[in-house]
């Protein structure tokens, strides 16, 4: 049955993607405002079709640990669902990512148009001082920064090094960084097929305020993310 219902899924996600991503383009000629109404839109229609196709569901914890104007989420990754929720939780989240994605037809456009961060994984050094410029001139229109410390989805349980560019967000922008915690991997997981009921916890934590010497900083980053995570994945809620 977790087959079908993926395969229910994934059919009408990619239709619901394709009639979206098309009749959404005259968006990016407008507003930019009307490009974010479309993009959350799009959000809702899958989160309500993960919701009637698979019967997996979120809640969110924290909510109060959100901050009112710029400030720097560091998201815990496991899964694709931890990419498409936050516009619907946080006011026009400016996401670091990979450039590749901004290549990809369609919905590279719209990362762009959106401004969101890209950055080439290969650059090093410049591609860092890149990044920070990007995401001062964001934050200076008031928008959060939101970064995945690892990179890359990691499965629940698992660990991965913590890359430097969140280090050299916190040390460049002077402000709060928010972790925040999920177990999104255990019902959609990494490159899987397969998507699980039940309910995705995702839980916003204490920020940690800016000031903090690097290695203390990247220390406690760890600590609380990794630690919030790994309790969210012991107390799942399975449907």
């Amino acid at each position: 049955m977790t087959t079908v219902r993926s395969l229910l899924f994934n059919i009408l996600f990619g239709a619901w993607t394709a009639v979206m991503f098309v009749a959404g383009l005259p968006t990016l000629v407008l507003a930019r405002g009307a490009t974010w109404a479309m993009g959350r839109l799009w959000i809702r229609g899958g989160v309500l079709l993960l919701r009637l196709t698979v019967g997996l569901d979120h809640r969110v914890l924290g909510g109060e640990q959100r901050i009112a104007g710029p400030a720097i989420y560091a998201v815990k990754h496991q899964s694709a669902w931890d990419t498409l929720i936050f516009p619907l939780l946080l006011d026009r989240p400016a996401y670091v990512l990979k450039q590749e994605l901004v290549r990809v037809p369609f919905f590279g456009w719209y990362m762009l148009r959106l401004g969101m961060i890209p950055v080439d994984r290969q650059g090093r050094g410049a591609a860092l001082k890149q990044m920070v410029r990007a995401a001062r001139a964001v934050t200076a229109t008031g928008r959060p920064i939101l970064i995945f410390p690892e990179g890359t989805r990691v499965p629940p349980g698992e660990q991965r090094p913590y890359h430097p560019g969140i280090a050299a967000l916190y040390g460049d922008l002077d402000l709060p960084v928010v972790p925040v915690a999920l177990n999104s991997g255990l019902f959609w997981g990494r490159r899987s097929f397969h998507k699980r009921p039940g309910t995705i916890t995702l839980e916003f934590l204490p920020a940690i305020a800016p000031g903090l010497e690097r290695r203390a900083f990247m220390e406690a980053l760890k600590q609380r993310l990794e630690t919030a995570s790994g309790r969210l994945v012991q107390r799942a809620d399975p449907a």
